[in-house]
């Protein structure tokens, strides 16, 4: 029977696995895209606010304190203000009104009484724009086996996009001033919301990831080792030539879906001699890797499956075969010495 518990992934493996989840993962992908475009437009202000300050709202280190904290006062508001703004708000349109309040933050700030109110103001709407939904969002796109891994590359996007708008702003304010450098990335801001059109947040909530279990254990004669692979699993369906067009278009869901879970190829094929008879393959590296597809399908997988079943024939199930490659497996089988009654005589 398949274990309850994956087998534990090494160091190598598991990085590779979250890297794959993130390339088929679309509402993790939007999270990402969303947040770096927020960041590349947003980390202007964090970075020649020190610049601003000094030399053209002419203050010392109070007044920066005053500043930056307000910033910090505003994200206090928006954790309070927050749920019951989200009551009436969806999650794009929550984002896009706090872009562009941040947006409007960024273009301008002076005197010390406006700086100080547009500070309280962007770390407000920052808050509500990032900490809360961009970071509630990264968590419920990935699953509970790779939703440290998820995070670690949604820090990465965002720490990446801090320090490479950081050095472009700077880069745009020598030449040109801090004036336009903040003009330019308060416009980057608003251009960035043409993201929410192709990558909206709210697909995020339509998930459902909880760990379905629905796969069966195979039914194995022989039993591999969790080292030994590669694998190869498929699954043969049998399709109305009718409704063939629409099966193929809802495979590629499933593509997703078994690149996601810890398959390295994926493939469909049908028969040339039989229109009607389909077959689904996919590798996974390893014996240890199919046995964690098994824990890592979810609930959201688990109706892909059915939508793609329902194209079926009717009173016909899709039928699964597991193939192990055939020289790793047979290396570690010990051979028995020939028996001397059937070697070839010498003559």
């Amino acid at each position: 029977r398949v274990p309850s518990e994956a087998p534990p992934e090494d160091l190598l493996g598991a990085t590779a696995a979250g890297l794959r989840y993130v390339c088929h993962a679309p509402a993790l992908q939007a999270v990402l895209v969303r947040i770096g475009v927020f960041i590349l437009g947003a980390s202007a202000l964090w970075a020649l606010l020190p610049v601003v300050v000094r030399h053209e709202l002419g203050l010392g280190a109070t007044g920066y304190g005053i500043i930056l904290g307000s910033l910090g006062l505003g994200a206090v508001g928006a954790a309070l203000l927050l749920p019951r703004v989200r009551r009436s708000l969806s999650v794009d349109q929550l984002t896009t009104a706090a872009t562009l309040v941040f947006a409007g933050t960024t273009r301008r700030l002076r005197p010390l009484p406006a700086a100080a109110a547009g500070e309280y103001a962007g770390g407000r709407d920052g808050l509500a724009n990032h900490d809360v939904q961009h970071d509630f969002a990264a968590q419920t796109a990935a699953p509970t086996w790779v939703r440290a891994r998820a995070l670690g590359i949604y820090l990465l996007v965002f720490q990446g996009m801090m320090a490479a708008g950081s050095f472009a702003w700077g880069a745009v304010a020598q030449p040109f001033g801090t004036g336009t450098a903040l003009s330019l990335a308060a416009l980057v801001l608003v251009c960035g919301l043409a993201a929410t059109l192709r990558w909206p947040l709210h697909m995020v909530q339509r998930l459902d990831l909880t760990p379905s279990g629905h796969w069966p254990a195979p039914d194995l004669a022989l039993t591999p080792e969790l080292e030994d692979g590669p694998v190869l699993i498929t699954v043969e369906y049998r399709v109305p030539t009718e409704r063939a067009s629409d099966f193929v278009e809802a495979m590629e869901a499933m593509r997703s879906f078994r690149r996601r879970e810890g398959a390295v190829r994926w493939d469909l094929f049908r028969d040339l001699a039989d229109p009607d008879r389909y077959l689904e393959t996919f590798i996974v590296p390893s014996w240890a890797e199919h046995l964690r597809q098994h824990t890592r399908v979810t609930v959201d997988d688990q109706a892909t499956e059915a939508r793609v079943q329902a194209f079926q024939q009717p009173g016909v199930a899709p039928v699964a075969a597991h193939l192990i490659a055939a020289r790793a497996y047979n290396r570690r089988i010990p051979t028995e010495p020939p028996d001397p009654e059937i070697m070839p005589r010498r003559t």
